[in-house]
């Protein structure tokens, strides 16, 4: 089966491809060099040559406080370029997976999302990537939008490293009443093959169980045996330009791993590079 994956030098496409192959898909990489998704033109010929079966969508904007004042640009990669995707996969009777995330949830919820609470955004790439689920389900008929959360992965910049980053600090301080569900790019890429053997529809893929940005990083200096003054501190302490929700936990109905459990996989693999 040919699958077409999106966004390929991106954190998740770096990760996916290889086990896509490693599963037996002839895999297609494309980045903004090889294919523009915001040109629905340039999308449709591309896919109607290609005739691919599966399109992996990873390719998104992903910077949120940037997104606050740059709207237009988030709503085009997004919004237009899921729609164009979209389109062009409906036309050649392809599968498509779309990536979306917990932000497109409000927080206010005191128990786990499930996928067919109904979102609400409260910042502007949650609400960008809403509206790109939106067009996929509009445009697409055989689809499957993956929800995931707190992404990280051995080739972008994420909080992980971020942390290690910031060892020698003299006090570390990171927010702690943000709770969420840790999730490694190879997870999700798992995860999404996963998702091809069950209905179309929408779907959470993150690690299991949850934590807050505290506990993640307390998480990751004890696995890694380092010694950290780290001290917990509110949202309000540490302001950013895009408003976060506070609670975005997502019921992953047990696609993924305990959260726990892939970080030390995760950091295991960083120690052997």
């Amino acid at each position: 089966m040919t699958v077409l994956v999106t966004g390929a030098k991106g954190m998740l496409g770096q990760d996916l491809c290889p086990i896509l192959e490693d599963a037996g898909y002839e895999v297609v990489e494309t980045d903004r060099d090889e294919l523009d998704i915001t040109n629905k033109e340039a999308v449709d010929k591309f896919v109607t040559e290609l005739k691919p079966e599966l399109i992996i969508h990873c390719a998104a904007y992903t910077n949120v406080d940037k997104a606050e004042e740059d709207l237009e640009t988030a709503r085009l990669l997004n919004k237009i370029g899921a729609e164009n995707v979209a389109i062009a996969a409906a036309k050649n009777d392809a599968t498509m997976v779309y990536i979306s995330t917990d932000y497109v949830f409000n927080g206010t919820k005191t128990s786990p999302y499930e996928p067919e609470d109904l979102p609400d955004p409260i910042n502007n790439y949650g609400l960008t990537k809403y509206e790109g689920e939106e067009a996929v389900r509009k445009n697409c008929t055989k689809y499957y939008i993956a929800r995931t959360s707190w992404l990280y992965g051995h080739h972008g910049k994420n909080f992980v490293e971020t942390m290690l980053s910031l060892k020698d600090k003299e006090e570390l301080k990171v927010v702690d009443d943000q709770v969420g569900c840790p999730t490694w790019t190879v997870e999700l890429a798992t995860g999404i093959l996963k998702l091809l053997e069950k209905p179309f529809g929408t779907y959470h893929v993150c690690g299991s169980g949850s934590t807050s940005w505290y506990g993640f990083a307390k998480e990751i200096f004890e696995q890694s045996g380092i010694v950290v003054n780290l001290k917990p501190c509110t949202t309000d302490e540490f302001p950013r330009p895009a408003k976060r929700p506070h609670y975005s936990v997502m019921d992953n109905n047990g696609i993924c791993r305990n959260w726990q459990d892939a970080l030390r996989d995760y950091l295991d693999l960083r120690v052997d590079e």
